[in-house]
């Protein structure tokens, strides 16, 4: 399952499952304080033990219920939801997990979620977007998991994610599967012209122009410019690549005017519709668009989720056999990979949970290396954590797993309760931009005054 930029997910075919001595195998997690040292999980009588006693703990580290309340991750072969809370109880069997399937629809499930949660219910753990970490954060719908565990646990993720699950210099959500952007490209092109795979901007360019002159494609590079949240994530691919950021180190300022980047991050984008590489009406294109364009082979390169690959092979399409995936592309060779946006999915606990000790066992084994390892393996899900990433049988699933621990990621700037209205600010900008409607600076400047307006309260 994917979680695209407009709330729906996109979901993949399951693999055959692991057997039960797979998940378990080697398993014996340790709850620790930050700077603390650590104490054994299967400590019997108290569930403080090794914690620092942090506001609101209760329950037992080892024993007790867990109520935990996700959305499905795949449609076919065994719930992996299921089997991995069978593994979860096995490695731990005094703790029972119970799971409440959520909306499929992240619009419907989050508020759901913060009615329940702000009525004093709700689930104890709970599967939640990438982006909710200031939104939950803030309102106190989630717990600060930093202030609950080391700093080691959080050393474990691939780099940028962390930064993703933060607000206010606290980490709320603790990083389950992922996703970001990659560049998928006509393989069988770029051997037939003789071109290595690009690295750079300039080279997609200059390779679609060469498809184009042959007429081998409609368009060269197809990517998400509409006036919704994927304009966003493909805007942050361009302006980490430059350089810049959307809000300022405290997040109260928009820092899009401090520097040239933001400007040149939009030209950039923008250059490819204007000079005739992308769809002229980029800017009405989201991520099924795209992906259709390219699937019926009408065009070169695509920017687009993890399921890009597994969808362009899925019978029907008319380049099964012909697509290569690479992180996404640099402004410049020295500096490639460029950067890719973070999707996906966090855990968080509920602070209303009566047993917030074994939540952290669930959470702490939920983004550990058996789990992690087996939603690569079993549904293709992107893993969190850097060993799993590197493990050569999970690179081994498909082309994109194969290329994750290249990646450079970069979170949108959710670091603010007032990220909707930023990201509106960004996308309608951004869409505006590329349908020509205004010029990239004056789509800069607009938005980082809509984004100061919505900071300041205005919005």
């Amino acid at each position: 399952m994917v979680l695209g930029p407009t709330g729906s997910r996109r979901r993949r075919p399951a693999r055959p499952a692991l057997t039960a001595g797979a998940f378990v195998a080697g398993l014996a997690l340790v709850l620790s304080a930050c700077g603390s040292g650590s104490s054994s999980a299967t400590a019997p009588k108290t569930s403080t033990a090794g914690l620092g006693k942090p506001p609101g703990l209760q329950g037992n580290a080892t024993s007790g219920t867990v109520v935990w309340e996700a959305s499905p991750i795949n449609t076919s072969g065994p719930d992996i939801r299921t089997t991995l809370i069978k593994a979860f109880e096995k490695a731990y069997p005094h703790i029972h997990v119970t799971l409440q399937s959520a909306s499929t629809s992240t619009t419907t499930y989050e508020s759901q979620l913060t009615t329940a949660i702000a009525g004093g219910g709700g689930p104890d753990v709970y599967m939640g977007d990438v982006i909710w970490p200031a939104q939950f954060g803030s309102r106190g719908f989630a717990l600060p998991l930093s202030k609950y565990l080391p700093k080691s646990y959080f050393g474990t993720f691939a780099n940028g994610l962390i930064q993703g699950a933060s607000y206010n210099g606290q980490v709320y959500g603790a990083p389950f599967f992922q996703d970001a952007g990659f560049l998928y490209y006509r393989k069988d092109l770029l051997a037939a012209d003789h071109l290595p795979v690009p690295k750079t901007w300039a080279q997609v360019q200059s390779d679609s122009r060469a498809m184009l002159a042959k007429h081998q494609v409609q368009y060269g590079y197809v990517f998400q410019g509409a006036d919704y949240e994927g304009a966003t994530c493909d805007y942050m691919e361009f302006l980490a690549d430059e350089g810049g950021n959307v809000l300022t180190p405290n997040a109260k300022k928009s820092a899009l005017l401090s520097s040239s980047a933001a400007v040149k991050a939009l030209t950039l984008e923008d250059s490819f519709v204007k000079q005739g590489l992308s769809p002229k009406n980029s800017s009405t294109f989201e991520e099924a668009q795209a992906m259709t364009a390219f699937q019926d082979g009408q065009a070169g390169f695509m920017r687009n989720w993890d399921y890009g690959y597994s969808t362009s092979q899925a019978a029907g399409s008319k380049v099964i056999g012909k697509v290569g995936v690479e992180p996404m592309p640099s402004v410049s060779a020295s500096s490639w990979p460029g950067y890719s946006n973070i999707g996906g999915w966090n855990l968080y606990i509920n602070p209303h949970s009566k047993n917030v000790a074994a939540d952290l066992t669930f959470v702490k084994w939920m983004t550990g290396p058996t789990a992690e390892y087996d939603m690569a393996t079993d549904v293709s899900e992107i893993p969190t954590i850097n060993s799993v990433r590197n493990n050569p049988k999970v690179k081994a699933v498909n082309p994109v797993l194969a290329i994750v621990h290249e990646l450079k990621l970069v979170a949108r700037p959710s670091q603010t309760p007032k990220y909707a209205a930023v990201s509106q600010a960004i996308y309608q900008n951004v869409s505006q931009s590329l349908a020509g409607s205004e010029s990239p600076a004056a789509a800069v400047k607009a938005m980082s005054s809509s984004i100061n307006t919505a900071l300041s309260g205005g919005i």
